[in-house]
């Protein structure tokens, strides 16, 4: 399936693809290392509904489960760019906001069985975005250098 709405080819040539294509078509307990794991509810724009998943993330990406004993993961969201934030409904009732870094994305809203749990997500969603960047820009720079720079 696509990935929630991403434009195809947008991050092919990145150089996690590879793993992350690897990593979801792996049953969720086979991720090594994940930085965050756990249920998450996920609001479905075009339905306004709000629809759990098995969430593991690792090395800036999202991966989504239909249940723990998934075989494959239904989706994944790359995070790069995105800027992670919480937004207060209420006194006891938060959501953590994924802002795209341009308008053609979509912005996507999840919400974890609780607020302590909200917070465990939004620090290690802020981690593995913060981790991704640094490599990602230096990719970018790699790859957008002058031709002859790169002639021994």
């Amino acid at each position: 399936g696509d990935t929630y709405g991403h434009k195809k080819g947008k991050f092919s040539n990145h150089v996690w693809e590879g793993v992350t294509l690897h990593n979801s078509s792996l049953p969720p307990l086979a991720i090594k290392n994940p930085e965050c794991l756990g249920l998450l509810h996920r609001l479905d724009g075009s339905t306004d509904v709000w629809m759990q998943h098995y969430c593991i993330l690792k090395d800036g990406c999202l991966y989504f489960y239909a249940s723990i004993r998934s075989t494959q993961a239904s989706g994944g969201l790359y995070l790069q760019g995105y800027r992670v934030n919480e937004q207060t409904l209420s006194v006891n009732q938060s959501v953590i906001e994924l802002k795209p870094p341009s308008e053609e994305f979509k912005t996507f809203y999840f919400c974890a069985e609780n607020k302590t749990e909200n917070q465990r997500w939004i620090t290690a969603l802020k981690m593995s975005i913060k981790k991704w960047l640094p490599l990602h820009q230096a990719i970018q720079d790699f790859m957008n250098r002058p031709l002859e720079e790169t002639r021994m």
